[in-house]
């Protein structure tokens, strides 16, 4: 025995996704408490179904609408910059991401000159003083006579890479965004006066980024709680464990792994689930960019969960679609879906669902993934859910 607390693996996925707000009520205070409760919400594009932030914020509270995040950013409940990804952030939490424009400014000046066209640092001063002078602009707005090339998304013309440069090291900010582009404006129009004035040490700001991370992880590696908001590096975080064990604020645990085994991590003294959201039959469509699924390491480890397109045995196939969707009934893995909004048609057509292995889809669950497809359909903007011949498959 190693002497340290155990938490078997049915308590820790109900304690892991509970963090989440996948079991029971969310946090409350509303949106915004919605979201500080989650840390962020990433943005991304991809509208199968609905926008991925839409769709993180819907299964976690079903009265949301997707204008509702909208209405966050430009009444400044939130601010958009980086995790891992462009996420909206609480407002409050800006004066730490001052180390995260700092650390964001260094990866750009080193990378970037080998990653861009030439001529974007020429265009600062003058994208500056076009915001000061006329306002928020898009990047459609600025370049004239610039390349807009044609290679890929990430072929930006100099005065997009320069918008983008001076948003992540702080000097812009998103005041909004019109579709889904952004708007930039500076950084003193759209951040609240005393935010920017808010200079943390940056130990500060380490010990908050560490211990806000295993508040809603519930437990962690190190190398957990460097990765969750994107801010500290490993050896800070490293680091920031061994003097929180030597100090008592955290406990060593050992996590039940779902195929057997335990993984050392930390936890908060005493941290367990809540008995009465720990079992549940509420099934729930995720979207692949949930944040209790963005570790797909994590999720096989914890749920059992192979969460991956291709399937490597005994060479690598396609088995699943692009844009499957996980699903979950309580704190179980229970499949995948293919599915899509057919909007023209007004219905969401459902292609394929492929159960877990050892999971039996009998009426009742049957029952319970239909009626959730009805109401995510009702996000998707479909009043009707149509089924494609043999859509229930064999095991994943």
């Amino acid at each position: 025995m190693t002497g340290h607390r155990r938490i078997g693996n049915d308590a820790a996925r109900a304690l892991f996704l509970d963090r989440h707000g996948l079991l029971g009520p969310g946090p409350g205070g509303g949106l915004a408490g919605l979201i500080a409760g989650l840390g962020f919400v990433q943005i991304d594009s991809v509208n199968t179904l609905a926008r991925a932030h839409d769709h993180i914020l819907w299964a976690r509270r079903q009265s949301y609408r997707p204008p509702d995040l909208s209405r966050a950013l430009e009444r400044g409940a939130v601010f958009e910059h980086w995790t891992h990804d462009a996420a909206a952030i609480p407002m409050d939490f800006y004066p730490y991401w001052r180390l995260k424009f700092a650390r964001d400014r260094a990866r750009c000046d080193a990378r970037w000159p080998a990653w861009r066209r030439e001529g974007y640092r020429d265009r600062f001063d003058a994208v500056l003083d076009r915001i000061a002078a006329h306002g928020p602009v898009t990047s459609a707005e600025m370049g004239d006579g610039e390349d807009r090339g044609s290679t890929g998304w990430w072929d930006w013309h100099p005065s997009k890479t320069a918008l983008e440069y001076l948003w992540r090291a702080g000097r812009l900010a998103v005041a909004r965004r019109e579709g889904f582009r952004k708007v930039y404006d500076l950084a003193e129009n759209v951040i609240p006066a005393a935010l920017r004035a808010d200079h943390r040490p940056e130990a500060e700001i380490v010990d908050w980024a560490c211990a806000a991370a295993l508040d809603r992880l519930g437990f962690a590696t190190s190398g957990e709680l460097a990765a969750f908001w994107d801010i500290v590096t490993p050896a800070e975080a490293k680091d920031w464990v061994a003097r929180a064990l030597a100090e008592g604020r955290v406990e060593p645990v050992e996590i039940g792994l779902a195929a057997g085994g335990w993984r050392r991590s930390v936890a908060w003294p005493g941290t367990a689930p809540d008995p009465d959201r720990a079992h549940g039959s509420r099934v729930r469509i995720l979207s692949p960019f949930d944040p209790a699924l963005r570790d797909r390491k994590r999720a096989a480890r914890l749920f059992g969960f192979d969460y991956r397109i291709e399937i490597f045995v005994p060479e690598p196939c396609r088995r699943y679609g692009y844009y499957v969707f996980p699903v979950f009934e309580g704190a179980r893995a229970i499949g995948r879906i293919d599915m899509k909004a057919e909007r023209a048609a007004g219905c969401l057509s459902v292609t394929a669902f492929w159960p877990e292995p050892g999971v039996r889809m009998g009426k009742g669950r049957l029952r319970r993934l239909e009626a959730e497809l009805d109401r995510i359909g009702r996000l998707g903007g479909c009043g009707s859910v149509r089924f494609a011949d043999g859509w229930l498959r064999g095991p994943g």
